[in-house]
């Protein structure tokens, strides 16, 4: 399994490198100047030009692009030309957030998907697999900021029961350390049993709204994987034999059940820790989604290379732990 892990890693290098490639390419394609971002919309040509000649914009991009990747080789990932921060500090802080968010909203897919899948599938074509279908199917086909914005007036603005935005109450995020940046680990080590409450609270909607789509998915799979598994003829030969139902159940349909639904949780991880943009915009979840966004309407052209590069990071290396959880789940699995 070693030597398999490290082929995978060795792999990433080239995908990283094209990646990096295309980034650059397109990223310089987005209408607009940051020489304006920078000094504003009534600068002189003068001043942006000069500008541009510090940031070196007036180099041509094959020149552009060399300067970018060594400075990638030696792990710099460069600074903000708006604000003048490194990159790597600027994420870390808002890395957590998104890390916090994206496992909530994992936890609530996981936590109901994988149930209404097998219960999906045991009562296949009635009417509780026709229920699981069609809310499955919603939300899929919903647009997260739909979602996002509708969950907020009705709890947030007519019921009043949850916090519209933020992480947690303004007045109390000026008095609290945070040191981990994960807000629901930095109330408990502050000893804020209350302020916990309150970010839990803040944390409901945006999780629910960013894992609807997972939680859809997840359903879809683990009913289709179950019932695939269901029909093999091992299944009927361990019912043949007197087995209860339960054990039949667990050590013989989902043992084999879980290679699809595995794959699909660690798709839908990597893609919620890349940054849920939509979901962080409309809840103002101080994220890394929040930070591009910030920095394609910036033409920040470092930020937006260098988030979606680890970005691709992430999904390598989730993909690869889900790859070798199949040798953990499946002792048949051998990897040489």
């Amino acid at each position: 399994m070693l030597k398999y892990t490290i082929r995978r890693l060795l792999a990433a290098i080239p995908v990283l490198f094209g990646l990096s490639i295309i980034l650059f390419a397109f990223v310089h394609l987005i209408p607009g100047d940051p020489c304006r971002s920078i000094l504003g919309q009534h600068a002189s040509v003068e001043s942006c030009n000069r500008l541009r000649e510090n940031l070196g914009l007036n180099d041509p991009l094959w020149l552009q692009y060399i300067h970018y990747l060594g400075k990638l080789l030696h792990l710099d990932f460069g600074a903000s030309i708006i604000n003048n921060k490194p990159f790597l500090t600027e994420f870390g802080v808002r890395f957590p957030a998104t890390i916090e968010l994206a496992v909530a909203a994992m936890v609530f897919a996981v936590a109901l998907g994988i149930p209404l899948g097998r219960l999906a599938a045991r009562h296949t074509q009635g009417l509780i697999d026709g229920s699981v279908t069609i809310i499955s199917l919603f939300g899929v086909s919903i647009p997260v900021f739909v979602l996002a914005l509708t969950l907020v007036y009705i709890f947030a603005v007519q019921l009043e029961w949850l916090p519209t935005q933020g992480r947690i109450d303004p007045r109390a995020a000026v008095r609290l350390e945070t040191p981990t940046g994960f807000m629901l680990i930095d109330t408990l080590l502050a000893g804020r049993p209350d302020l916990f409450v309150d970010a839990l609270r803040h944390l409901v909607l945006p999780a629910i709204a960013l894992g609807t789509i997972p939680l859809a998915i997840i359903t879809r799979i683990t009913r289709a994987a179950v019932l695939d598994v269901t029909n093999e003829d091992y299944v009927r030969t361990a019912r043949a034999k007197g087995l209860k139902e339960k054990r039949v159940d667990s050590r013989h349909i989902m043992r084999n059940a879980w290679l699809p639904v595995v794959t699909v949780i660690g798709l839908q991880v990597g893609g919620l820790l890349a940054g849920a943009v939509l979901t962080e915009t409309v809840f103002a979840w101080n994220g890394v989604g929040r930070y591009v966004v910030d920095a394609i309407q910036n033409r920040d052209y470092l930020i937006i290379q260098s988030s979606i590069l680890i970005f691709a990071l992430i999904f390598l290396v989730v993909n690869l732990l889900v790859d070798l959880s199949y040798a953990y789940l499946n002792p048949r699995i051998r990897y040489s």
